[in-house]
């Protein structure tokens, strides 16, 4: 009984309440806008690819179609190409006539929203965005669906922020939570997504803690909601299915994972280097921005069919189009039956396809491609150690789904919520072992190179956090461990005439004076400035005193006080010295604390928190 009166008494229900419920809105919003996405991105496959083309691409087991199942007898590879290229250039119209923030992976874009923008994303991007990665996937460019999810849920909270003009804080939480939202209701891991929003934001070893709780609200209510949507049976399914069930085997075999990680890594480092090589090559393209989605798209649908013709019409080749979920479906559960040479051309053409359909301007995420090159890698890498120590590795599949995991957590700086969001998508965490062990060696490898541009270092390089570590720098810090007491100051009598104190000042370089009466007690304050008005009229030297020119309402600070306190108190007057008073007597005067030694001893200590971190790393 006690526990719960205490509950009640000590949990600040207006705050609590007001974030369970916007985190209920946003991951509701988020919920129906990954359903209305997957909608009319099934719409234009089906009315573009199938129809046109005869081609629908295999997707995982876990995926719900609403058309089902299609076979078609008129196979047309190279309508592939002109479908590819028609929806290239619908989606360049729809982004660059109306939202060109909208263009790319989305997810940077949300990034870039959160720390520079102070949450702020134009009402009119999820719908652009919705339809724009819709008709690029769709129609088969090589992407994603969580850079338009991300951005789309991110969207719609920033978008409530603004609604309910909430400030800049609340807003950019809201914006955190709707990217966890969406994402973790598409991929349907709601531990993931929470994890992903708090993470995503920053390049090294940082979270924002402020944003889990709302994110985990939003993405559990996102995921229930998107569940609603998929048939019995699916819905509580992982993406990939429940029959994964790989555990880790012997301890020796962190060795061949540790190999793995290490070539994860270099194909991690072309990928990012071929992303953003592509991205500037499109960008010194002399034709329109409207027209480059168009010409990337049918380059990457050229190098697809090619690729299909090459390998002799295996449809697992053309997994470098749209998602490659399904061909990534088969190196989770018989990488043999793709085959060494086959995964590796994958994963390498995959790189090519994804870069000429985003960074040319197409709408699509790069998580899902990085799941599929991860994994094709990681199928390949297995096969090789399965025919080389069968009994060491007797699963290759395993190094598929561990690969999954380690490139995209090496690419995207986010090991935590990569290793859950795998877990979590193929149901199991029986490799949570190899999987961890390969993601932080992908991480520590791969920080000198990020896939996501808009990241920032960590909190303490946000723009959003930085009034935040000011504040806790300075509040750590007190008055007495910087100012001097100055026997040197000139104290100025109350009394004291004005001519007497023009003469004073003539032969002190001291710019600002305490007034103290008989008894040496703090009175007021006067600064050279304010005698100045007074030196043109030397009839009132004689008259005017110190009392007629102090200023009596003198703004203090005590040896006691932070520095946060005393950098306020510098603001409210503007001036830039401040009277240090005994907190026991406030008419002693103790000394003078000026603006420069306070910033002076904020970047002092910046300095010694920036060598400490450098020395533990």
């Amino acid at each position: 009984m006690f526990k719960l009166e205490r509950l009640f008494t000590t949990l600040d229900w207006k705050a609590s309440g007001k974030w369970t419920f916007l985190s209920i809105l946003v991951g509701m919003i988020a919920g129906l806008g990954g359903i209305a996405f997957q909608v009319i991105g099934q719409f234009v496959l089906h009315y573009t690819l199938v129809i046109f083309a005869g081609y629908s691409p295999a997707e995982a087991v876990g995926e719900h179609s609403i058309f089902g199942e299609v076979h078609s007898d008129h196979f047309s590879p190279w309508m592939i190409v002109v479908v590819m290229t028609i929806g290239g250039l619908l989606s360049g119209w729809l982004v660059y006539t109306f939202a060109p923030e909208a263009e790319g992976h989305g997810t940077d874009a949300a990034i870039d929203a959160y720390h520079n923008k102070r949450g702020r994303i134009r009402g009119r991007i999820p719908i652009v965005k919705t339809f724009a990665s819709a008709i690029t996937l769709g129609t088969g460019g090589s992407g994603g669906r969580e850079g338009p999810i991300a951005q789309i849920g991110a969207s719609f909270g920033s978008f409530l922020g603004k609604l309910l003009k909430l400030p800049s804080r609340d807003r950019r939480i809201l914006l955190a939570a709707g990217m966890g939202a969406g994402v973790g209701a598409v991929f349907r891991a709601p531990l993931a997504g929470a994890l992903f929003a708090s993470e995503i934001l920053y390049s090294e070893s940082d979270f924002e803690a402020e944003v889990i709780i709302p994110a985990a609200t939003a993405s559990i209510i996102g995921y229930s909601v998107y569940g609603l949507w998929l048939p019995d049976g699916q819905q509580h399914m992982p993406l990939f299915g429940d029959e994964l069930t790989y555990t880790a085997g012997s301890p020796l075999e962190l060795f061949p994972y540790a190999l793995l990680a290490i070539i994860l890594v270099l194909f991690g480092i072309g990928y990012i280097k071929t992303f953003y090589g592509v991205h500037n090559l499109f960008a010194k393209l002399p034709v329109p921005k409207i027209f480059r989605p168009a010409i990337g798209a049918a380059l990457a649908g050229i190098l697809g069919i090619s690729l299909f013709t090459l390998w002799g019409e295996q449809h697992q080749a053309l997994a470098v189009l749209s998602t490659g979920y399904g061909t990534l479906q088969e190196a989770l559960t018989s990488a043999s039956d793709v085959g060494i040479p086959l995964l590796l051309t994958i994963a390498v053409v995959k790189i090519l396809t994804t870069s000429l359909t985003i960074s040319s301007g197409g709408s699509g995420g790069v998580f899902g491609p990085s799941m599929v090159i991860g994994g094709c890698v990681g199928g390949a890498v297995g096969l090789l150690f399965h025919s080389w120590w069968p009994d060491l590795v007797p699963h290759p599949e395993a190094f598929a789904l561990v690969g999954m995991a380690g490139f995209f957590a090496g690419c995207a700086h986010a090991p935590f919520s990569t290793i859950i969001m795998v877990s979590e998508m193929t149901g199991g965490y029986g490799l949570l072992l190899p999987t961890m062990w390969v993601s932080t060696l992908t991480y520590t490898m791969g920080r000198p190179w990020k896939l996501y541009s808009k990241q920032v270092a960590s909190r303490l390089e946000s723009p959003a956090h930085r009034g935040d570590f000011l504040v806790d720098i300075l509040e750590g810090m007190l008055v007495r461990d910087v100012y001097h007491e100055r026997k040197e100051l000139v104290h100025i009598p109350e009394a004291m005439s004005l001519d007497d104190i023009v003469h004073t000042i003539a032969r002190t370089r001291q710019h600002y004076f305490p007034v103290v009466d008989e008894n040496e007690r703090l009175v007021g304050i006067f600064s050279n400035d304010d005698v100045r008005s007074y030196l043109y009229d030397e009839t009132l030297w004689t008259l005017a005193n110190a009392g007629d020119v102090m200023n009596p309402s003198v703004v203090s600070v005590t040896p006691e006080d932070d520095l946060n306190t005393a950098l306020q108190s510098f603001t409210s007057v503007a001036i830039d010295e401040l009277p240090v008073v005994d907190p026991n007597d406030q008419g002693k005067l103790l000394g003078t604390l000026r603006h420069k030694e306070v910033i002076a001893a904020y970047n002092r200590r910046l300095m010694e928190f920036k060598l400490a971190a450098e020395k533990e790393q």
